[in-house]
């Protein structure tokens, strides 16, 4: 069951009051579909991608990061399909001048029971005017014919016009590690099957349906590509899903909120895919895809290249090019779920009303907040607060009182507020509180530092 505490409008509120995200160029009216982190939200993004980063690249055996440009050679996107085939099937409003996308439309008309990817854009085109699709904005039926928009973002190279020349910001990350195969297998030695890595910026000029962070122009992608042999993906694949399924799990969403989603169609170079998809707040939605590649994209970048991108097996000798599984997460998506999932409205005795981020520690952005219980003990506090963030992010806050400095840490997942009272004076022990249960217990002063080390640890 989804958690019925959390709506969109809550998490955006919630997110602009508490440091988390601010809407892009607020004081100039805004830019649609941007979001900015505040001090609080990039700690906790940041903190996510560690844990990925972890997971997936320090404690695998065989896998590496890249840090690949943005801007990359043209003929990339025209190896990779992304000049030709990188559209969204898009109409007009005649009434209003907003532009949607066919697909979307379909969708929402039907809530869900049809599936516009399996459908042609004429065939799109005709369910929208036989079921009378409307307008969402105006709620008018007048629409111009389907037609197809690149969602690549066009810059151009040069300071004058006779030397510009067209490219692209990326619209995926992947490729930044497709053409950087050979480099990082020869400079790693490593043996198939291998991983690459990468976290970067991508863009995609669409249109959004305005989910907060879920879908923006400007994002935040990580990937792992896993390069096998032919004959051992399929295995690879299942692999790869279950080591995507299991992270979420042990960041601590529940199950029951997440699923698996075959792609009903699959892309060309696709030989299997599948979603994990998130119950967000607006429904079901793709979380992270995995994706059998096959030789497709090393393949391709070896015809465009002229270059040779065959592996050599250094037991036979044999050369081949290794099929790709592909495991990709927004940054940004897992932002948003991990917000969601985390956020709860508690009731307490009295009436009073809480409400708290559940985050797992190691995703909070700070691991404890440092309170003295009156201002003349702030010098004993700030001392214990100078001491401990040499290892760990730690806020300190002595302004308003104690109940309402804790409901201020519980409203960004702070999880352990360390309180600095009389009795710490005494004998050098301090009141720790835990975010989750509001359990209070007795620490020495001492051991602070081994007690988060073994809390936040993921």
């Amino acid at each position: 069951m989804s958690n019925s505490s959390v709506t969109m409008d809550k998490l955006v509120a919630l997110c602009k009051a508490r440091g988390i995200i601010f809407p892009g160029s607020e004081i100039y009216g805004g830019m649609g579909n941007t979001w900015d982190y505040g001090p609080v939200g990039v700690e906790i993004k940041n903190n996510i991608k560690r844990a990925w980063w972890k997971r997936f690249v320090q404690e695998s055996e065989n896998s590496y990061g890249v840090d690949a440009a943005i801007l990359m050679n043209p003929r990339v996107w025209e190896a990779s399909g992304h000049t030709t085939s990188f559209t969204d099937p898009k109409m007009d409003c005649k009434k209003c001048k907003t532009r949607h996308r066919a697909d979307n439309l379909i969708e929402a008309h039907s809530k869900g029971a049809v599936n516009p990817d399996l459908m042609s854009n004429e065939e799109m085109q005709a369910y929208i005017q036989e079921h009378q699709v409307h307008c969402p904005v105006c709620g008018g039926f007048d629409w111009t014919p389907i037609r197809t928009f690149n969602l690549m973002f066009e810059t151009s190279r040069g300071v004058t016009d006779e030397s510009q020349n067209k490219i692209y910001l990326r619209p995926e990350t992947a490729q930044g590690e497709f053409v950087n195969f050979l480099n990082v297998q020869r400079t790693t030695r490593a043996k198939i099957p291998f991983g690459i890595a990468q976290i970067g910026k991508a863009f995609r000029n669409e249109i959004t349906p305005g989910n907060f962070i879920f879908r923006t122009i400007e994002f935040e992608q990580m990937e792992h590509q896993w390069f096998c042999k032919a004959g051992t993906d399929e295995a690879f694949y299942r692999e790869y899903k279950q080591k995507a399924m299991q992270f979420l799990l042990d960041l601590g969403f529940k199950a029951e909120h997440l699923r698996f989603h075959d792609h009903d169609k699959l892309a060309h170079y696709a030989k299997e895919a599948c979603d994990i998809q998130y119950l967000y707040p607006m429904g079901w939605q793709e979380l992270n895809g995995i994706h059998n590649r096959t030789d497709y994209d090393l393949s391709r970048h070896q015809e465009y290249s002229g270059k040779g991108l065959q592996y050599v097996d250094p037991v036979d000798g044999s050369r081949f090019i290794p099929y790709v599984i592909e495991y990709s997460i927004g940054a940004d998506r897992l932002m948003l779920a991990v917000l969601s999932e985390a956020y709860e409205e508690q009731t307490l005795e009295g009436g009073d009303v809480r409400n708290v981020l559940h985050f797992h520690p190691a995703i909070a952005a700070y691991k404890a907040a440092i309170l003295p219980l009156q201002k003349n003990l702030a010098p004993k506090a700030r001392q214990v607060w100078n001491n401990l963030k040499r290892r760990f992010p730690v806020i300190y806050d002595e302004a308003g009182s104690i109940g309402k400095r804790y409901r201020r840490q519980d409203e960004i997942g702070t999880p352990y507020c360390i309180t600095i009272d009389f009795e710490t004076m005494e004998n050098d022990t301090v009141t720790i509180r835990d975010r989750d249960t509001m359990e209070q217990v007795r620490l020495d002063e001492e051991g602070i530092v081994s007690f988060l080390l073994e809390k936040i640890a993921f």
